[in-house]
């Protein structure tokens, strides 16, 4: 029997790698002769770089770069085995806790630290880079990020605009002339979990710009800045990003990359699993265990559950999910491929019992789950 093991982690309880360690005990405890494949999951969000690592005989590569205000920080990426493959997590040196020490500058903070890493990465020779955005903290529309790969943005006069998303009222004009070779030959997707467009009304700085410190008048402001942004980079690429669903996030990072480097959104949970090679790893299997903290109607809006439960049904396998709770309906889920999900609770648990036992919990489901498939 070939099980194939791929869940999200239990917050605040187990990694993802963990929870496959128990899930595998409890498999073999039911058919003792099983060849059980671990795959650990995230949803781009935290986690993820482990996740990828793991699955890809990788390292975690840590690089010095600037935060969000251009002081020097440390941070850290994912690189495969091979090195053809990276895993950059914009929060690593763009996000909104690096500058919590400060006042916040909503209108100069930008991106600038993350590019640093992907230019890293591509340096050591990878060509497939997935960024997961996310906690950023500005609304510069990836402008610093993609400076650090080597595009210049220009006002009227030809001079090199300064950092952070006010200055894009005064975009004039994009030279990607100095972009490297190695960058332009490599694919870039973007792990991407909300739908806001770039401007307007439900765009990146009307939604994100207040968490990021933005006054009323400042989200104004910076709304104007990328409305130029958008319509100078659709005249540059050809590309309009203005309404583009999940192009607002991270503080429009999206949207730049899309319009300037052809990055593929998509939700988090599918690309991380093309990431760490999840697909590949289902081929032949006779049944698929994932799981998450908690399974229930918001499952199905792009979490590990549902993406792993959709690439099951593909192939005709089924797939369980175990999970510290459970709650229903689960007909959006059923409907992707799931079938059936079940909770670790043994009995009347509070939730810091059900953290502090879910490995021996995890496994002890897991077997009893695998015993309906047994043959």
């Amino acid at each position: 029997m070939r099980v194939v093991v791929a869940p999200d982690s239990f917050k605040g309880s187990l990694s993802a790698a963990q929870v496959c360690a128990a899930v595998a005990e409890g498999v073999r405890r039911a058919v003792p002769g099983a060849r059980v494949t671990a795959v650990p999951m995230a949803d781009g969000g935290e986690g993820t770089l482990d996740c990828f690592r793991t699955a890809r005989a990788g390292e975690l590569v840590e690089t010095a770069a600037t935060d969000p205000l251009g002081r020097p920080v440390a941070a850290r990426y994912a690189l495969s085995g091979d090195g053809r493959s990276a895993v950059v997590e914009l929060a690593a040196a763009s996000g909104l806790p690096l500058v919590a020490d400060v006042p916040p500058d909503p209108l100069r903070a930008d991106t600038t630290g993350t590019g640093e890493l992907i230019a890293d990465a591509v340096r050591r020779g990878a060509r497939e880079v997935l960024v997961a955005v996310g906690g950023s903290a500005s609304t510069d529309g990836g402008t610093g990020l993609l400076r650090a790969l080597g595009v210049r943005f220009l006002d009227a006069a030809g001079a090199e605009l300064p950092p952070g998303g006010a200055a894009l009222a005064r975009l004039a004009r994009i030279d990607g002339s100095r972009l490297p070779h190695a960058v332009r030959a490599t694919r870039f997707r973007v792990a991407c979990d909300v739908t806001s467009p770039l401007v307007g009304p439900a765009g990146a700085a009307a939604v994100f710009g207040p968490q990021k410190g933005a006054s009323p008048a400042q989200v104004r402001e910076l709304d104007a800045a990328l409305t130029v942004f958008a319509d100078v980079l659709a005249a540059h690429s050809g590309v309009r990003v203005h309404d583009l669903p999940g192009a607002g996030a991270a503080g429009g990072t999206c949207g730049g990359l899309v319009g300037l480097l052809g990055a593929e959104p998509s939700p988090g949970a599918p690309l991380v699993a093309e990431a760490v090679g999840l697909p590949a790893a289902l081929d032949g299997a006779d049944l698929v265990l994932t799981g998450e903290g908690r399974v229930d109607g918001q499952s199905a809006a792009g979490k590990v559950v549902s993406a792993v439960a959709a690439l099951a049904a593909e192939r005709g396998v089924p797939c369980v999910a175990l999970a510290g709770g459970v709650a229903g309906p689960l007909d959006e889920l059923h409907a992707l491929g799931l079938t059936a999900a079940f909770s670790i609770a043994d009995g009347p648990r509070d939730l810091a019992g059900l953290k502090a036992g879910a490995a021996p919990l995890l496994a002890a489901l897991a077997e009893q789950a695998v015993r309906l498939f047994a043959r």
